[in-house]
């Protein structure tokens, strides 16, 4: 299809839509039973009859997974669900968005996105002509082959796969050595005994049916390392479009997406803890002495690394920090 037909046609569903109608191409990577997915349908939903349409692409069908935030950037797409980390290397900032230790559970985290760091986070979000709808954070734990993991002196001497640079920097600086992987790829890795140990999120850690290969896991509970920002993000200048009555509408709606976001979040991690106990494997909780020796430890690795390269990243990193 030439240029000129994609335009035409694009014309042609415009004049399709009610009169002051908006509509909108929304894109991720997951599948429509994720929870991520259900949290952009809810807002189509919910703002359906105030004349905004909102065209869901799931499973990466129209951008590739971490391909999507420039073209948001760009208005070529007009809203995402997004590990805010795939940017990190257009705006260093969003790094601190997968840091280990920088959040302890769930709730923390809903503190953290009502705080003045996360305004620094959005305004560098609006230097690209991006604004979050709906915040959101996804967590993660730890499963061990042959035991459990709870604190830095566990990882010693292991074959681990980390999620994210950041923290691969951290298990690093505990004495593990990194095999780099995907999610996928943990089961036969373990398997094989390419893999001692596997730091991943909590749904990937069920969906790929690793408690079948280790004797411990440690999942996210009242203290957890992993904690990865995957906000709904909108085009700025698509939001700006908007009647005033529209915006407040779509507000709304993310406001009630943002609440179920947190509590199915929540929701994940106990599940997984039930699936991996069901399944005959021991159940790891973390310690807040625990929580924070990790934390000691990412500040002389992984927090140092982020300052070095940010420019402005030790007083970003000191704001998240600040939040109780």
């Amino acid at each position: 299809m030439t240029m000129k037909t994609t335009l035409s046609a694009l014309a042609v569903a415009a004049l399709a839509l009610p009169a002051g109608a908006a509509e909108f191409r929304l894109s991720h990577q997951w599948s429509t039973s994720d929870v991520r997915h259900q949290v952009a349908q809810m807002i189509a939903d919910e703002v359906a009859d105030d004349g905004i349409d909102i065209t869901i692409f799931p499973s990466a069908s129209l951008f590739k997974a971490r391909e999507q935030y420039q073209p948001l950037t760009r208005g070529q797409l007009d809203m995402t669900v997004l590990p805010l980390s795939y940017a990190g290397g257009r705006q260093p900032a969003f790094n601190l968005t997968l840091m280990p230790g920088l959040v302890k559970n769930h709730d923390h985290a809903a503190r953290l996105n009502d705080s003045e760091f996360m305004g620094r986070i959005e305004e560098k979000l609006a230097e690209d002509d991006v604004v979050v709808l709906v915040h959101g954070y996804l967590a993660g734990g730890f499963a061990g082959k042959d035991g459990c993991i709870t604190s830095p002196d566990d990882m010693e001497g292991l074959q681990t796969r980390a999620a994210g640079k950041a923290f691969e920097q951290m298990l690093a600086g505990a004495g593990a050595s990194i095999a780099s992987m995907a999610s996928s790829e943990i089961y036969n890795a373990m398997q094989t005994g390419v893999l001692d140990a596997a730091n991943t999120s909590s749904s990937s850690f069920v969906s790929y049916r690793i408690y079948e290969q280790v004797a411990c896991y440690t999942p996210a509970g009242d203290y957890a390392l992993w904690f990865m920002y995957q906000p709904l993000l909108m085009n700025k200048t698509a939001f700006d479009s908007l009647t005033e009555e529209q915006q407040a509408a779509l507000m709304e709606a993310a406001a009630k997406a943002e609440a179920f976001y947190l509590e199915e979040a929540k929701k994940q991690d106990a599940e997984s803890a039930q699936v991996f106990a069901d399944n005959g494997v021991e159940i790891a909780e973390m310690s807040a002495e625990e929580f924070e020796a990790w934390r000691t430890l990412a500040q002389e690795t992984s927090y140092k690394a982020f300052v070095e390269e940010t420019p402005d990243g030790q007083e970003l990193l000191d704001l998240a920090l600040s939040v109780e």
